[in-house]
């Protein structure tokens, strides 16, 4: 997302990111899958405990519903910047966080294309 649509007098971000990590359960064996059966709970949960134990301010971690990107799941976005990324493992989040969250880097093997329809063999 481009940030044209930002006007002068709209307000500072109130958080220097916010992650929202989808946390949506479908029926075992649904054609889509869903994230919450790929494990994002617990991913969630490991997120926001390591942003808090290293005290990253200005940092949110929260649940979402279906972002819709199911089969790429798990799934998260972090704003303002628009990044999503898929990820499967503790490993994948500590990159996250070192690269995106602290850094300001894009984790690149990770990243969710606008157009992508399937995972990249480096993202399984």
């Amino acid at each position: 997302m481009s940030d044209d649509r930002a006007q002068p007098e709209d307000p500072a971000p109130f958080y220097q990111a916010h992650v929202f990590c989808c946390t949506n359960i479908r029926p075992e064996k649904h054609p889509r899958g869903s994230c919450a059966r790929k494990n994002s709970v617990h991913l969630r949960d490991y997120m926001k405990s390591k942003v808090k134990d290293l005290g990253l301010p200005g940092i949110r971690v929260n649940s979402a519903g279906c972002l819709d990107r199911c089969e790429l799941g798990c799934a998260m976005v972090i704003y303002p910047e628009g990044v999503w990324y898929t990820y499967n493992s503790e490993a994948d989040i500590d990159e996250i966080i070192e690269s995106h969250l602290r850094q300001g880097r894009r984790v690149e093997r990770l990243i969710l294309t606008t157009d992508q329809k399937e995972l990249r063999p480096n993202q399984t």
